[in-house]
Order: structure tokens, then sequence, then C-alpha cells
């Protein structure tokens, strides 16, 4: 049985600032708001041939690098079924149902995700890190992203990777 280990980041530096809604149900959307978003990521896996399971500082610069793409923006949902959003020229508008706003493109951050939830963000986080070249996951077996938007109030994403 392969003996398993984690590694568990927490920094300063992975928390981004934000404005979202997100929709309950079919046709209730909470008013525009924001947080100050922490980011924690763990690690499990077997320990690689330098005796640890993942680069520490590799891990943080790319976090950081994700993290950076959402600071100071407009989170909005790619996939939601009822919003709706359109580009003309460096605006996009946005509507569910008989709302309406209208942002600077380069003010948002559009997510392919339903809904722009903790847990959502934390899924899109944790998909991006796999994404990234630079993160090898030969020894790795799982990987867990939380997202605070309220001190202490996380969304937690955890999947099985693949080897």
């Amino acid at each position: 049985m392969a003996r398993l280990f984690e590694v568990d980041l927490e920094k300063q530096d992975l928390i981004f600032s934000s404005a979202h809604f997100i929709t309950f149900g079919n046709n209730i959307c909470e008013s525009l708001h924001g947080h100050n978003y922490r980011v924690r990521a763990k690690v499990t896996g077997t320990l690689n041939e330098h005796g640890y399971v993942t680069d520490f500082i590799l891990l943080q610069r790319i976090l950081k690098d994700i993290v950076r793409k959402l600071d100071h923006k407009m989170l909005l949902p790619r996939l939601h079924p009822n919003i709706n959003v359109s580009e003309q020229g460096d605006e996009l508008t946005v509507r569910f149902e008989n709302r309406r706003w209208v942002f600077p493109t380069d003010n948002c951050a559009l997510l392919p995700v339903d809904n722009t939830t903790a847990e959502r963000i934390a899924e899109y986080i944790a998909e991006s890190l796999v994404q990234h070249s630079d993160f090898q996951t030969n020894n790795l077996q799982r990987l867990q992203v939380a997202v605070d938007e309220n001190e202490g109030q996380w969304g937690v994403f955890t999947r099985d990777l693949d080897r």
C-alpha cells in the first residue's frame, strides 16, 4: 500500500478581490456585491524522487498567476442557463430576467461555470491548475482547492488526479 502525504498551501498572496452575484433556484438573483477571497490548495500523493509531494514554490506561483487573473474583476458565469452575456465593442452586457448590467470587458472574468459560487470558483481554480503545463501530477492522487469568500465560509472542490 502506498504511503500518502499531503501538501497544504495557504498564503497571503493567494487573495483576490472580486465582485459577483449568484442565482438561487430558477429566478432569484442576489444583488451585485464583492468579496476578498482567499485560496487554499491541498495536494495528496506519494513522495517523488526528491522526497516531497510537490514543489511549494511552483504550486504557489501557478496559483498566484491564476488568482491574479480574477483580482479586481467582475466574475461572470459563461455556462448559466438563464444568464446571457453578450459583447459589444469593449462592453459586456449581462441579462438575467428583467435585470441588465453593463461592464467594461477588461474588468470582467468570464468563467466556464454555471454560477459564480465559491464552490464553482474553487473548481475553476483547480481545473486551471491541473491544465497548467508546469503542474506535474505523476505522483499525485488528489487535489483539493478551497475558496473562502467571507472569513470562514469555504467552498471546496476535490478531484482525483489521473495518472
